[in-house]
């Protein structure tokens, strides 16, 4: 009886402790892969590509605002984003699901300056991948993907950093 409840209890918490529901759709890119075609405009009204991002290395985040996996990562990625936008990284963070005002509202409030684009559903996700947020890709010049992560668990300053200084030397 105590398994069974146990087994319950797990069950309900993993339902519980969901960013967003989860619908099994959308590519799976894997290491070594190219960043997939895909076009946004970015919160400041520029234009980002996938043909523009593979002129360097690059950071692609798709994340939430709600979610709380994404809310340790934004952080991590604000420090990270500091540090390297000035050494030719270029940064795309992409809500999955979520719009401009609820974006730049919690931007405001967390103390993060970095340019993102608002999608209000899963299109653009679903080139990258199929369940799961946030959902990282750091990507070296020409597209290629070296770096993937997800929220299992939510990368560290430091594995980023290290993943990043991989790529770019």
């Amino acid at each position: 009886m105590k398994r069974r409840l146990l087994l319950i209890s797990l069950c309900m918490l993993s339902i519980f402790t969901a960013c967003i529901k989860e619908k099994q759709t959308g590519a799976d890119l894997k290491i070594g892969d190219i960043l997939p075609d895909f076009e946004v405009v970015m919160n400041d009204g520029s234009v980002v590509t996938d043909e523009i991002l593979k002129d360097k290395v690059s950071v692609v985040m798709f994340f939430h605002t709600t979610c709380p996996d994404c809310q340790q990562a934004l952080p991590r990625m604000q420090q990270i984003y500091d540090e390297y936008t000035s050494k030719v990284v270029l940064f795309t963070l992409i809500s999955r699901e979520q719009g401009k005002d609820d974006i730049e509202s919690y931007f405001k409030e967390n103390g993060l300056n970095m340019p993102f684009s608002a999608q209000n559903d899963r299109k653009v996700y679903e080139k990258f991948a199929k369940t799961r947020i946030p959902r990282i890709y750091i990507n070296e010049k020409g597209g290629i993907i070296r770096h993937i992560f997800t929220d299992d668990p939510v990368p560290s300053y430091d594995e980023l950093k290290s993943s990043l200084e991989s790529v770019i030397r």
